[in-house]
């Protein structure tokens, strides 16, 4: 997405004789040679990894009575020295995508050593455990590698064992399982900036997103819907403040900090929505909700695309039920649509002023 935008861009400005051709090319090269840009055949040196993994853990599993139980602990801890040494002597040789693609066939080794094992021992523990232990080597393999590949691995098993929790667990804010979600999204967080797999943060973000969701969402009640919509308002206003310590990292993070802040404040709000049925509360939330996504674009909405646009279909949305509750009743399915459509016209005017002043103060202060 970002390089067919940057290819578009660098067009316009050779067109307008603000670069030459040849170094438009030469910052396109640049782009396409980093490691975090997107490859095809990375992408398919990952998926026949996968493929491969699950093709030897079934031909293990189908011939798995048949071989010696001492037989199958060597080949299960072989098979996890052979990968990550072939990674090693790979990343030596400066054979990156193959190294992660071994990186990938070493972990998942691992975890079907875990589970293997356990079964022909009879451990004691569950899928979460084995999953946190996963989580952990996955880690250490990330680390010691350096690994994007391995980093997203650890994004999918934290993920996996939120799952597993969610399902089986209720919520204890004094039990271990409820304090270890936030932990695995911290270590994502930490290994979005040391192995650069700068898409991990999505995952990340997500991961805690819903771990608020579901640790509030026990109690079902006004006051976890109100404490989500604040903690997202000032989460929002902690990334976006100019005057606020964490703006900068969080411009440095990109647009995912604010966006997914601001989906936790209006997932707060539509818990609101629901928990008041009468028109006072409904207009009263419904107000609140126009007034922060106008707020959102007038903060973030000229450099975050991601919550420009939310901000627009929470606006629109929340006319279109304001009218949809407390109009159409009065005025009927025809008027309804009618008033819904001025009301959204009006709606873009403000908005379409408002980035217009934003634009005009922007190319003020650049001149």
């Amino acid at each position: 997405m970002y390089r067919g935008r940057l290819e578009r861009d660098l067009a316009i400005w050779v067109g307008k004789g603000l670069i030459g051709r040849p170094q438009a090319d030469a910052l396109l090269a640049e782009y396409d040679g980093r490691e975090s840009s997107f490859s095809v055949g990375r992408v398919l040196m990952m998926i026949a990894a996968c493929l491969i993994a699950a093709a030897l853990l079934l031909l293990v599993a189908s011939n798995w009575e048949a071989i010696p139980r001492l037989m199958r602990v060597v080949l299960l801890l072989a098979s996890i020295w052979l990968f990550h040494g072939a990674a090693a002597w790979l990343l030596a040789k400066g054979r990156r995508g193959l190294a992660q693609a071994a990186l990938m066939l070493g972990t998942a080794s691992f975890g079907a050593s875990l589970s293997l094992i356990g079964q022909m021992y009879h451990l004691s523990g569950d899928l979460a455990d084995m999953l946190v232990v996963w989580f952990a080597f996955t880690v250490l393999t990330a680390v010691a590698f350096r690994s994007g590949a391995a980093s997203f691995l650890c994004g999918f098993l934290a993920w996996a064992y939120f799952i597993d929790l969610v399902s089986d667990t209720p919520f204890d804010w004094s039990s271990l399982p409820g304090v270890v979600v936030p932990g695995m999204a911290a270590v994502l967080i930490g290994l979005v900036y040391y192995t650069g797999a700068a898409r991990l943060r999505h995952l990340a973000y997500l991961l805690l997103l819903g771990w608020i969701v579901w640790s509030l969402a026990v109690e079902e009640s006004t006051r976890a819907a109100a404490l989500l919509a604040v903690v997202g308002a000032i989460g929002f206003l902690l990334c976006t403040l100019p005057a606020s310590p964490l703006s900068a990292v969080a411009k440095r993070a990109g647009a995912a900090p604010a966006f997914y802040a601001f989906v936790a404040f209006l997932i707060g709000i539509g818990g609101l929505h629901m928990e008041f049925d009468d028109a006072g509360g409904r207009l009263g939330i419904g107000v609140a909700t126009m007034a922060a996504s106008v707020g959102a674009i007038v903060l973030a909405g000229r450099d975050n695309g991601a919550v420009r646009y939310l901000a627009y279909i929470a606006f629109a949305l929340e006319i279109l039920y304001l009218a949809a509750e407390t109009v159409g009743s009065i005025l009927g399915t025809s008027g309804l649509f009618l008033v819904s459509g001025l009301v959204v016209a009006l709606a873009a005017w403000v908005v379409i002023a408002l980035e217009r002043r934003m634009a005009a103060v922007t190319s003020g202060g650049v001149q």
